[in-house]
């Protein structure tokens, strides 16, 4: 017997949540609240995240997925963009779970088979 795609994909959508939900309070748990811009990017961004993981594990859209990794891939390059690269612990949780993110959201979508079907046209073997 299979597991149905949805099963497979609802770990991930769980994992991103609580990584979302950790990113918007780690400003103050891992105390880097004094960073304005760290600080806002973690709590809209945490927030936004968890949202986005909700819609995915209770709507079953992939349009959440593709949400979560372009989430993802912004926390990789805010400390950057937003420039509190400087702050160490601020910079290192936002690369860190925004790996994290990209990865379980590349994974999950990945793990869908018409986007399956799509990759496997499109790249020679």
């Amino acid at each position: 017997m299979t597991v149905p795609f949805i099963e497979l994909r609802r770990w991930q959508d769980w994992a991103n949540f609580a990584l979302g939900l950790w990113l918007a309070v780690s400003p103050w748990i891992a105390d880097y609240a004094g960073q304005d811009a760290a600080t806002a990017n973690a709590a809209l961004c945490g927030l936004s995240l968890a949202l986005a993981a909700h819609f995915g594990f209770s709507c079953d859209h992939l349009s959440t997925e593709w949400l979560t990794l372009a989430g993802g891939l912004w926390l990789i390059a805010s400390p950057f963009a937003l420039g509190f690269a400087g702050d160490h612990v601020a910079t290192v949780n936002m690369v860190a779970v925004g790996l994290f993110v990209t990865l379980l959201s590349a994974w999950a979508l990945e793990l869908d088979r018409e986007l399956g079907r799509l990759w496997n046209r499109l790249v020679p073997h």
